[in-house]
């Protein structure tokens, strides 16, 4: 049989072999690629990861860590601010002691700021008000009807905190400053008193009085209830109640400016934050 006509066997078979080698390429092309996507997507990870850990970088802190910042009593800011202390509260007081015949029961007011320096120790400056009564017989033998003593303060006043990360925490304090007292005797008077209708009333009306300005301390114990839980977040609001000894020197009976010392013993209820 002659070949003339047709092709050599050798380039028959090269035309048979070309096309299967493409195909084999076309087909072998995704793999790589795909190959190349995940070494690339490896390398980026490992980047990521590196980034995460480097040690310039802050550290995200773990949810342990988390929980005891922002727990009731595990977190404190570096803030100035968070580092203020406030206090309002009001009470009675009653006199003890040998001054019970110049001074009785009566109520009082009392505010405050300042700084706390750590969790135990903080500073207030305390204002104080404290309106009280005078004995009958010292009314009589000053031949009023009626009187009373108010006493205002402005003192500085640390407090240290016994347990400061405790639900409820006692406390100690004490300091002193600048006390004023006026003692005033009063009788009634009659006035005009005009509501819905004109009529004669009675008011007290001072008619003597005598006051001194004075250095005087002061120092007690007070407990303390947090308000909030750790379902609520950390709180610095606190109910308070205190009893403190009040000691003022005011001037001798045989001075014409005072009725002797002043000792009180106010006990005051409030808030503190």
């Amino acid at each position: 049989m002659s070949n003339r006509g047709s092709l050599p066997l050798r380039l028959r078979v090269s035309y048979l072999a070309l096309p299967a080698a493409l195909l084999f390429v076309a087909g072998s092309f995704p793999a790589i690629a795909q190959s190349q996507n995940n070494d690339n997507f490896s390398s980026s990870s490992q980047g990521l990861v590196a980034f995460d850990a480097d040690p310039a970088l802050p550290a995200s802190p773990s949810p342990a860590m988390a929980a005891g910042q922002n727990g009731t009593y595990g977190y404190h800011s570096n803030n100035w601010s968070s580092r203020l202390a406030f206090e309002a509260g009001g009470g009675g007081n009653a006199p003890i002691g040998n001054d019970q015949p110049f001074i009785t029961w009566g109520g009082n007011f009392t505010v405050g700021a300042g700084y706390k320096f750590t969790d135990r120790l903080s500073a207030l400056i305390e204002y104080q008000f404290m309106d009280n009564k005078l004995p009958g017989g010292l009314i009589a033998d000053a031949g009023a009807e009626g009187g009373h003593a108010h006493i205002w303060s402005l003192t500085v006043d640390p407090v240290f905190d016994l347990f400061p990360k405790a639900k409820n925490s006692v406390y100690v304090t004490g300091g002193g400053g600048f006390y004023r007292k006026v003692t005033s005797f009063t009788d009634p008077e009659e006035v005009e008193e005009c509501y819905y209708f004109c009529g004669i009333g009675y008011e007290n009306v001072v008619v003597s009085h005598f006051s001194s300005n004075q250095g005087g301390v002061n120092g007690g114990i007070g407990f303390t209830h947090r308000l909030g839980d750790s379902s609520m977040g950390y709180s610095n609001m606190k109910l308070y109640a205190e009893a403190r000894y009040v000691w003022i020197n005011t001037p001798g009976l045989d001075q014409t400016d005072g009725l002797g010392t002043t000792g009180l013993i106010p006990v005051t209820l409030g808030v503190r934050w």
